[in-house]
């Protein structure tokens, strides 16, 4: 059931598999080959590979319009357009007349910078085209990166837990996999969401260690140790320009392993989600970036506000300076005029 393999392997250059096929393993195979999977792909003596990122390694072919600010700050950098659509067509869209639905629209940046003037208890968005979705960021806490101030923001409940058509969100429930561990109306247990969609590949999305996930996924599973401060996705923000200072971008990928018909080895095999990889993607600005950041900025700022309470201290000075003159000549005798 389970083979050796290198990392390289399992994320670029692919796992082999059907090599010299017999039997009813050479009719999957065809079948699998016919599928058209983006992650599956035929080497030359005819076996097949499977690799998670292999179709998108050294692509990068989206073409991105955004917005310049220009009218609106709050919108700089903001998504306008993926490959000239205003929305996507991963997910389902539910209504009868075709409208795009919640789960296709394009909000927020692409994560590399965000809208300025945050204030404490907003929330943004940032799209993700890995995932293929639009993600909430919500206020946590303020922080300080190396004596820059900024607000830390993470993900909600919104983001894998809380999806079902109670939630309003149900177009995430693509229900395309079969003999799985699924509610009744299709849609998985919370914590996880169905990528296959996105990846073309029966790919299951969590947060690292299954955190936060239902207990229908992790009970089956030895050795999870979720932990927040470590599997949680973060962003830290400098408040006023909306540069990121910090931040981790953390998910996991997993795969149904289930019996198979007509397939001996799986027969004896147990329907669980099983941990595949899990990936972060960290932000961190550098020294040479938080010297410069505070030169230009921070020190800027605050010469500013020095000469903001000068020029406020120094004008209450000359205000009190002047009444006390006045009062000065209201009481002063006045000498009687001369007949």
């Amino acid at each position: 059931m389970f083979v050796h393999t290198s990392v390289r392997e399992y994320l670029f250059d692919g796992v082999r598999f059907c090599i010299n096929p017999q039997g009813i393993a050479k009719a999957i195979c065809n079948q699998i080959k016919e599928s058209g999977s983006k992650t599956i792909r035929e080497l030359s003596d005819g076996s097949l590979a499977f690799s998670f990122f292999s179709h998108k390694n050294g692509t990068g072919r989206e073409v991105y319009e955004v917005h310049t600010g220009k009218g609106d700050a709050m919108k700089v950098l903001e998504i306008q357009k993926l490959d000239d659509s205003h929305n996507l067509q991963v997910w389902l869209n539910t209504s009868a007349e075709g409208d795009t639905s919640v789960c296709n629209q394009i909000n927020g940046t692409d994560a590399s910078s965000y809208p300025p003037f945050r204030q404490r208890g907003d929330s943004m968005y940032i799209f993700s085209a890995d995932i293929c979705r639009s993600v909430q960021l919500f206020y946590q806490s303020d922080i300080q990166y190396q004596g820059i101030p900024g607000f830390r923001y993470s993900i909600g409940e919104n983001f894998i837990n809380d999806i079902g058509p109670e939630h309003d969100n149900e177009c995430f429930c693509v229900d395309k996999l079969t003999n799985v561990i699924k509610r009744k109306n299709g849609c998985l247990y919370a914590g996880a969401l169905d990528l296959t969609n996105c990846l073309d590949a029966p790919v299951i999305l969590t947060l690292p260690h299954m955190l936060g996930a239902s207990n229908e996924y992790t009970k089956m599973i030895r050795g999870l140790k979720p932990d927040a401060k470590k599997h949680q996705t973060f962003v830290d923000v400098q408040s006023l320009t909306g540069t990121p200072l910090q931040g981790g971008k953390r998910v996991q990928f997993n795969m149904f392993l289930k019996s198979i018909n007509r397939i001996t080895i799986t027969e004896n095999l147990t329907t669980v989600l099983m941990p595949a990889i899990w990936v972060e993607e960290g932000i961190e600005l550098n020294n040479e970036m938080v010297a410069f950041f505070k030169k230009k900025l921070l020190n800027t700022l605050k010469t500013l506000d020095i000469v903001h309470w000068a020029a406020l201290c120094g004008g209450v000075g000359v205000a009190a300076v002047c009444l006390l003159y006045f009062a000065m000549q209201r009481s002063r005798p006045q000498e009687a005029p001369v007949k």
